[in-house]
């Protein structure tokens, strides 16, 4: 959301690595790598899109496996780029130098099984300068048995915290080594799919997903693989694909995806598929005569 930031940041990139200011040609995602920091290079369109004072807003309808059937209900997800406290992992109040400049994620989404609702909600903080693992993940699931919350904090290693209502899952607080997390790759996509990473390697699931499944927070075997318009990543010991569908053009909307888990004793899939998009300063349409924006976004 600060422009003023961003802009101090690249300029400081680009005297540290001797980089001519008059090539203003970029190309999409590049990176430059010094004193083992590697430092991202961002587009003028990505740079046009994200920072503006707006985030982009799209909603999904949304078809949900839960206790072996399918649920009806919405989805959403909100990118924004956000000025962050490094230390705190916090969003900043104020210009300042230390800040960082992320993206940030917030995706939901709102199903019922049966009687009682089910609200979810999982937040990325990517960082944009460098290329790193996501600042901060946060997940809260809320049912009517009681709710979930985990936190992902990264510094020298993934600092975890989780708070559950369901026995053995309650007030924990631990580490683990860094790992290629699910939740970022739905960030990382947005700066440049051509990033993402391709073959065999170790990814930690969505915080969603562990939550729901009630497993361990740790990295599992994938197998993932990229087209110019999706990216599927698949678990063999987790029963479990899911693929992303995206613009093959920037700023790579999000158009939909799809979800395969076994469900109950059932393999199911759950989808989501696209309904609208509009970019707003969502944070200043709280008033009664802004509602008729959830009608532009078809959210009941």
């Amino acid at each position: 959301m600060n422009r003023f930031k961003y802009y101090s940041v690249l300029l400081l990139t680009l005297l540290l690595t001797n980089t001519s200011c008059k090539n203003n040609n970029t190309k999409q995602g590049s990176t430059i790598t010094t004193e083992n920091i590697t430092y991202r290079n961002l587009s003028q369109e990505f740079k046009e899109y994200w920072y503006v004072g707006e985030a982009e807003i799209t909603s999904y309808t949304l078809q949900q496996a839960r206790y072996g059937e399918i649920r009806n209900g919405h989805a959403a997800l909100i990118y924004v780029t956000e000025d962050f406290l490094p230390e705190e992992q916090v969003k900043a109040n104020a210009q300042d130098s230390d800040n960082i400049s992320v993206l940030k994620l917030n995706a939901t989404k709102k199903f019922n099984t049966g009687i009682y609702p089910y609200s979810i909600m999982q937040s990325t903080f990517y960082p944009l300068s460098t290329v790193e693992h996501a600042t901060k993940i946060s997940c809260s699931v809320q049912e009517w048995c009681g709710q979930t919350y985990t936190q992902l904090n990264t510094r020298k290693a993934f600092e975890i915290n989780s708070h559950s209502y369901f026995q053995g899952e309650a007030d924990k607080s631990y580490t683990i080594e860094k790992a290629i997390l699910e939740n970022e790759l739905w960030t990382q996509l947005r700066v440049n799919p051509k990033e993402l990473p391709v073959g065999d390697v170790e990814i930690i699931p969505s915080f969603e997903f562990l939550s729901l499944k009630h497993i361990e927070l740790k990295p599992y075997q994938a197998n993932t693989s990229l087209t110019a318009t999706s990216y599927t990543i698949e678990y063999p010991e987790l029963d479990r694909t899911l693929t992303i569908n995206f613009n093959k053009n920037t700023p790579f909307e999000v158009l939909g995806w799809t979800e395969t888990f076994k469900s109950g004793t059932e393999i199911l899939t759950t989808k989501a598929t696209k309904l609208n998009t509009i970019k707003s300063p969502y944070w200043n349409k709280n008033s009664n005569r802004d509602s008729i924006l959830r009608e532009t976004l078809k959210l009941k």
